[in-house]
């Protein structure tokens, strides 16, 4: 049983392509925000690490850090590294009981020789955690609840040595997908008042799983291409899968983001012959695990519309564990890389997405009607009436957002009969513009990105930032919809990533137009090409994926370098994956956490009152051997970490 790739596995024809990269840019000699330094003249070659990250809301050359804690080195060791004057520990791992009540506890506990049942499998933590999110109980910083996603599984791992793969362990891997709800508090008489606890038993408590019955609404729900001979309706659906980043609502409900579900379909039937749609989300006639096999719904040739049921966003309530998970179609299909909240003091509100996957696009959802605080339960169905946008990046992407001649951006609107989404263009209603979304995009002109991630959105200023993770295939000859360099992708083979960042134009969620700059680039100052180089100010890192801004204005960076990148000569001087702080009046770059051996660093977030950061330290040992975090001998877990200062501070300083 050999582990899935978590992402695509892309094949460029030829052997060694020798394409002229474009340099970074030369070393300002300006003031920090001052941003003066075009594209053009700045071409020369990268000479140091300038700053391009200080808010343009406030920074000033002497700003003072707010970021205060003492930076740690990069790391290989098969440990979790943080500063001096911090404290670790490990709360919540695979396989860890979730506490639901009226389960039987003893029977729960981890069992390293892989010989836990499909039942058992969906009553404890999932595989691999990613996007989480802290939700207070009557407004506690100490006591409240996570919600957190399970994105894939490692079925070496999963099982015991020597599995058949049948059924029984077909339902295992299901129930080791999609997301957990457990209850925590501060203070436990056993480890200090100061350590975090899982409250066990707990009537939050909830694994939602591949078997949990969910609704679909929206636009799309009850179409056709949604349509079933399970579900003849295409308005219910079992399951969530491959949930990787997330989001979270005003209302306080928990968002959950379908990704890499495109893996997990396939069929043995000969002859069966994909359609364009189908090809255009990267689905193939070979899957790992091999569900296909023994769960006809995740058979192409029997269920050709099962699919179509994935790669949406899903609304879950973490303070109903009997409430049904709800598939919100009109935020549109794609591989959902989270959804960041931007709500303005008068209600309106929007959520930032980014499709992960070389040469795809960023999105932006803006809900028909206003979030009225003073009744929070009107907004229930919100999600499901709004306009769906994608990117479109033009101009000078080094000018800064302050300069009156920052680089612009359109917004376009993804709405049946505007910009080409028309019937004579393959799209007979606004349902098939959203179950097909990323045609919709392709047609209506986006931008083609490097893998956009997660989206983060600034708490005061509103300000968006993007992580772009890499995008070798950039300029690659022969490679599916590659294509050289564009505004807001300068570098050909972008094998580091970088970072940017948007402001609405008048500052509004609605808005058709946005300004738009650099924020960093990955690399390394010592390799010999340019563009590897990076730009950054303070700690280099190479592969940026997940964003969290904090309550202060801190920029989280969590990197996920994967076990072939490791293991690449351009990544030798930057370590195991990590989380660094951005600063956001000074703009350096400050590496805060070192993870195990080939885990990526996810799912950060912060209690707000800023003492508390709960971490994601996802596949430890992926592509490398780790024993985290039991110890040698011992199978690697994914698991939840909590961050804290020793003294009680609040983290990052």
């Amino acid at each position: 049983l050999s582990p899935p790739n978590r992402r695509p596995v892309f094949k460029v024809s030829g052997t060694t392509n020798h394409l002229t990269e474009p340099a970074m840019p030369a070393k300002s000699t300006t003031a920090v925000t001052a941003f003066k330094l075009s594209r053009r003249t700045a071409l020369k070659g990268i000479v140091g690490s300038p700053a391009l990250i200080a808010s343009t809301t406030n920074a000033q050359a002497d700003a003072k850090a707010i970021v205060t804690f003492t930076p740690i080195a990069a790391s290989d060791a098969d440990t979790v590294r943080v500063p001096p004057g911090y404290t670790t520990h490990v709360l919540y791992r695979w396989g860890d009981a979730t506490g639901i009540a009226s389960t039987p506890l003893q029977n729960l506990a981890f069992k390293q020789d892989g010989s836990a049942t499909a039942t058992e499998a969906a009553l404890t933590a999932g595989m691999h955690h990613d996007g989480m999110h802290y939700f207070p109980i009557n407004g506690s910083a100490e006591h409240g609840l996570l919600a957190m996603n399970h994105e894939y599984t490692e079925e070496v791992l999963l099982h015991k040595a020597g599995t058949v793969y049948d059924l029984e362990a077909t339902r295992k891997s299901q129930n080791s997908f999609g997301l957990s709800v457990i209850e925590v508090k501060r203070g436990d008489a056993s480890a200090g008042q100061n350590a975090w606890h899982v409250v066990r038993p707990s009537p939050y408590a909830r694994r939602v799983t591949m078997q949990t019955p969910m609704k679909v609404s929206g636009p799309a729900a009850g179409h056709a291409l949604l349509q079933t001979s399970q579900d003849p309706s295409g308005a219910r659906v079992l399951g969530t899968m491959h949930n990787c980043a997330n989001g979270y609502t005003p209302w306080g409900t928990y968002l959950t983001c379908e990704e890499n579900w495109y893996a997990l379909f396939g069929t043995d039937q000969t002859g069966v012959k994909l359609s364009e749609a189908q090809a255009r989300y990267d689905l193939s006639n070979q899957a790992s695990p091999p569900w296909y096999k023994f769960d006809a719904r995740f058979d192409l040739a029997k269920e050709p519309n099962e699919a179509n049921r994935f790669g949406w966003v899903v609304e879950l309530d973490p303070f109903d564990a009997t409430s049904t998970p709800i598939k919100r179609t009109a935020m549109g299909r794609i591989k959902h890389e989270g959804a960041a909240l931007s709500l303005q003091p008068d209600g309106r509100l929007a959520y930032y997405m980014g499709d992960d996957a070389v040469f795809e696009y960023v999105y932006k959802f803006v809900a028909r009607d206003k979030f009225d605080a003073a009744n929070p339960r009107a907004a229930r169905d919100l999600l499901d009436h709004g306009t769906l946008y994608a990117a479109k990046f033009v101009g000078d992407g080094w000018a800064g957002l302050q300069q009156a001649n920052a680089a612009q951006g359109e917004w376009l609107e993804l709405t049946h009969g505007k910009n080409g989404l028309t019937a004579a263009n393959g799209f007979a209603s606004q349902a098939e513009v959203l179950i097909h979304t990323r045609r919709a995009a392709d047609v209506a002109g986006a931008t083609k990105m490097d893998r956009p991630e997660w989206c983060a959105v600034h708490p005061t200023t509103r300000e968006i930032c993007v992580a772009l993770t890499n995008n070798s295939a950039r300029g690659q000859a022969g490679f599916p919809r590659g294509e050289g360099p564009n505004p807001a992708n300068p570098r050909n083979g972008n094998v580091f990533g970088h970072i940017v960042r948007l402001r609405e134009a008048n500052n509004a969620v609605d808005a058709t137009r946005f300004a738009w700059e650099f924020v960093a680039f990955g690399g390394d100052p010592t390799l010999p090409t340019d563009a590897r180089k990076g730009r950054v100010k303070g700690d280099i890192f190479g592969s940026p994926d997940g964003l969290h801004y904090d309550a202060r204005g801190v920029l989280w960076v969590q990197t996920d370098i994967s076990p072939r990148a490791l293991n690449r000569n351009d990544y030798k001087g930057l370590g195991n994956n990590q989380l660094l702080a951005v600063d956001p009046n000074t703009g350096e770059f400050k590496r805060f956490l070192t993870g195990p051996t080939g885990c990526e660093i996810t799912g950060c977030v912060t209690t707000a009152d800023g003492k508390t950061l709960f971490v994601n330290i996802q596949h430890p040992g992926e592509g490398q051997a780790s024993s985290w975090p039991d110890g040698p001998g011992l199978k690697p877990r994914s698991a939840t970490i909590v961050v804290q200062r020793a003294d009680g501070g609040v983290v990052g300083t």
